[in-house]
């Protein structure tokens, strides 16, 4: 066995003084950790986010849209769901037209939504009217708020297959209503 070039450490061999030390220094971690905790937990959401919503959204199906369709049956062409109204109960926003076998039909974008007890969901605003004559074409339920793309025409002389405007629309929950804003007018296709 080959001798080390080094004398032997003192603090290889443990002395009480040692002992002493490290528990010293083990209570001092435990006494400054007591002083250092984190916020309470609380129920309530942090400022700036949305409330998650328990229920489940109102399904579209069975619902009778305000939308007159004649022969044909209305279709959900599009759905999103999300609180919109901060009640902690998400809605259901669906993007609706006729079932027309040619041509493009007009959207109308209503929210659903479905109260305790009920046992279908029912109709609450309509957001697009289909007269209006406007084919959405993106569309999204963030933050509270509805976000689409509107297509129209600039007269009734366009056809319509082909939409020669398109406006970008928000909606969002206010003052008991939903309140309409968009950049100040439309833009051609």
């Amino acid at each position: 066995m080959q001798q080390s070039a080094v004398p032997e450490l003192a603090h290889t061999h443990t002395r009480p003084i040692h002992w002493v030390a490290t528990a010293t220094a083990v209570a001092g971690v435990l006494a400054l950790s007591s002083l250092l905790q984190p916020d309470a937990a609380t129920a309530a959401q942090p400022a700036g986010r949305e409330p998650v919503a328990t229920a489940a959204p109102p399904a579209t199906e069975g619902v009778a849209f305000p939308l007159e369709c004649g022969p044909v049956r209305a279709v959900v062409e599009k759905q999103a769901s999300g609180d919109l109204d901060g009640d902690g109960r998400p809605e259901t926003v669906a993007v609706v037209h006729c079932d027309a076998g040619i041509s493009t039909p007009p959207d109308g974008v209503y929210v659903l939504t479905q109260g305790d007890g009920a046992t279908r969901p029912r109709v609450v605003a309509t957001l697009v009217d289909p007269k209006g004559r406007f084919t959405v074409s993106d569309f999204a339920v963030r933050q509270g708020a509805v976000f689409a793309t509107l297509l129209g025409y600039s007269s009734s002389d366009v056809p319509t297959c082909c939409p020669d405007l398109e406006e970008d629309a928000k909606w969002q929950w206010s003052g008991g209503a939903f309140v309409r804003s968009s950049p100040a007018g439309a833009r051609s296709v």
